[in-house]
């Protein structure tokens, strides 16, 4: 039979905050439904918690006095997680959208371009635009910067988007960034 060296067993369950007879201090501030707001000696407001059949859960350990709940410790954490998961979902996840340029590239394609990135830049996008270097076109440096900042500066007069990242050289890529400005009316 061969054991695992590696595995030490379950991980004890750590409280994210003080319950009950774990609070140190002295005197708290308690807070909660069906109770008297203030400020009491820790032994009394345990004597609460315990009389409404709950827990005395330390919410806010460094204010001037902690500050207590008088709450369910698990249906504590339940609206926690749910009060967590709800932020989540409501945050605005930005994509990086890329745009990729030849040295070479025509007027026409870069116009083509453009209506791409006006569409990534009113979906919320940001879009990173660079132009790629093959073999000895790397001589023509100065002229894929310049196209790139003939990209920016048409999205950026026609109120889109915002410089984020000055043209930087990559290897064999210039790339620019740019991020939405606002809503365009």
């Amino acid at each position: 039979m061969s054991t695992n060296r590696n595995f030490r067993g379950p991980r004890p369950k750590v409280a994210l905050h003080r319950i009950n007879e774990h609070i140190t201090a002295e005197q708290v501030r308690v807070v909660g439904e069906n109770i008297e707001q203030g400020i009491y000696p820790t032994a009394k407001a345990l004597e609460m918690a315990y009389a409404l059949g709950s827990d005395l859960v330390e919410i806010s350990p460094n204010a001037e006095p902690p500050v207590c709940k008088v709450v369910d410790y698990n249906k504590f954490l339940y609206e926690q997680k749910k009060k967590k998961k709800e932020l989540k979902a409501s945050t605005v996840k930005q994509l990086v959208k890329e745009i990729r340029f030849g040295p070479n590239t025509d007027d026409h394609d870069v116009d083509f371009k453009l209506k791409h990135a006006r569409n990534f830049l009113e979906e919320g996008n940001k879009v990173r635009a660079y132009v790629m270097f093959r073999g000895r076109t790397i001589v023509y440096k100065q002229r894929g910067i310049d196209l790139l900042m003939r990209f920016a500066n048409a999205l950026i007069d026609e109120g889109y988007a915002k410089m984020e990242m000055e043209p930087k050289e990559e290897g064999k890529k210039v790339a620019i960034m740019l991020a939405p400005k606002g809503s365009k009316k």
